[in-house]
């Protein structure tokens, strides 16, 4: 179980490659010429794109301290990509480029709303950043978050400090970052576009007539607390979701459903979101299992989706007669999934929160751990009846 786990928290940034600190320096955000399409920009990471940005807003900080002192506030710590747009140097910091690339790397369409963002690291510091004390600018390391060692950052005359991984920085740092709530809105639509491509259909009740409706079996998440979101102070609030895994009720198929948890910010806190998680008239045997995952930087969702899809039919194929096995199949083709993704395609991307085995429907389930303990759900069956 421990080689199981591991292997899914290190799961799902399929595509991007890992920048060296060398390579960075070597071709920064600048040195791309107008076409996105370029090797380089081809070939940049989501962190590297954020090294670079902050290097050159550290280096301009004395040209639009002003301006950011206006727009931001103990009720307001984030410049979204709109107001960076607006500071004194948007031509060199390309931010229009900088997002294009990331919308590659993330597999999001082109239209997808700019992305990036400026965050004050804490309210604590406003104080004395507001009253003069010299900021740094800093950004997410590459890697797999469990095995950050260190977080770098830069000050305004673009010399490098060493930050701690747990601990909050005593000088008003600002952060470089994806807004994860943008990201994550557009790179879930993407999964479930892929995910839900071949699959039938359910008709809402409200497509039927009165005399076909049958009532929505369903399952609520009553009550969700995570024990560790796994994010250092860098990463901000976590974005969650969930991947309701089942078989589809009128072929040999796997079923890949996305949940989002928007609502998920932080662990050590109860959430009491009332939301429907599980539509069971999806599902074969009346049972499914539920990843919990958490996002990261690095995540292509476009291949992930296809990636998870395209592994589970091949798990699929191998089982002679998935019927004859029954529900005992999905806990199994949750495990496969896992066991079958190979090491080399991990890097920091999304985390593994937990695993929730086999939950059927029409049962309750109180204070409900999951598998690793890093989870506890309250879930509890509702029929909807047609009108």
């Amino acid at each position: 179980m421990t080689t199981t786990i591991t292997k899914l928290a290190a799961l799902i940034a399929l595509t991007c490659s890992a920048a060296t600190a060398l390579a960075i320096e070597a071709a920064p955000l600048t040195a791309m010429n107008n076409d996105p399409t370029t090797e380089i920009a081809q070939q940049q990471s989501v962190f590297a794109v954020k090294r670079s940005l902050a290097k050159k807003i550290a280096l301009n900080y004395a040209t639009f301290a002003p301006q950011m002192k206006q727009q931001l506030s103990q009720y307001n710590l984030t410049m979204d990509a709109q107001q960076l747009s607006s500071l004194a140097i948007p031509k060199s910091l390309n931010l229009a480029q900088a997002n294009h690339v990331i919308q590659q790397l993330k597999g999001l369409p082109n239209n997808t709303d700019n992305l990036l963002q400026l965050r004050l690291a804490h309210s604590d510091m406003l104080v004395d950043w507001q009253q003069g004390k010299a900021p740094l600018f800093a950004f997410a390391p590459q890697g797999n978050d469990k095995y950050w060692t260190e977080i770098e950052a830069f000050d305004q005359f673009g010399q490098i400090h060493i930050l701690a991984v747990d601990e909050l920085p005593q000088q008003p740092t600002f952060i470089i970052e994806l807004d994860g709530k943008k990201t994550h809105q557009a790179g879930l639509a993407v999964m479930k576009q892929i995910l839900t491509a071949n699959q039938p259909q359910i008709q809402a009740p409200m497509m039927q007539t009165q005399d076909t409706a049958e009532p929505l079996s369903t399952s609520v998440l009553n009550k969700i607390r995570l024990n560790d979101d796994e994010e250092p102070w860098i990463s901000g609030a976590a974005e969650v979701y969930g991947i309701v895994t089942g078989i589809d009720p009128s072929r040999d198929k796997p079923i890949l459903d996305v949940v989002d948890l928007p609502y998920l910010d932080h662990d050590k806190t109860d959430y009491y979101p009332n939301q429907v998680l599980i539509h069971w008239q999806r599902y074969r045997w009346q049972a499914v299992d539920l990843l919990l995952m958490e996002q990261d930087d690095n995540t292509n969702y476009k291949t992930l989706a296809s990636k998870l899809l395209e592994i589970a039919e091949q798990i699929m194929r191998t089982i002679p007669d998935p019927q004859v096995q029954g529900y005992a199949i999905i806990p199994k083709l949750t495990n496969e999934l896992i066991k079958a993704m190979p090491d080399g395609w991990f890097t920091n991307d999304d985390d593994y929160l937990d695993v929730f085995y086999t939950l059927f429907e029409n049962q309750n389930y109180h204070d409900h751990r999951g598998a690793s303990s890093n989870a506890t759900i309250t879930l509890t069956p509702l029929t909807i009846n047609p009108r």
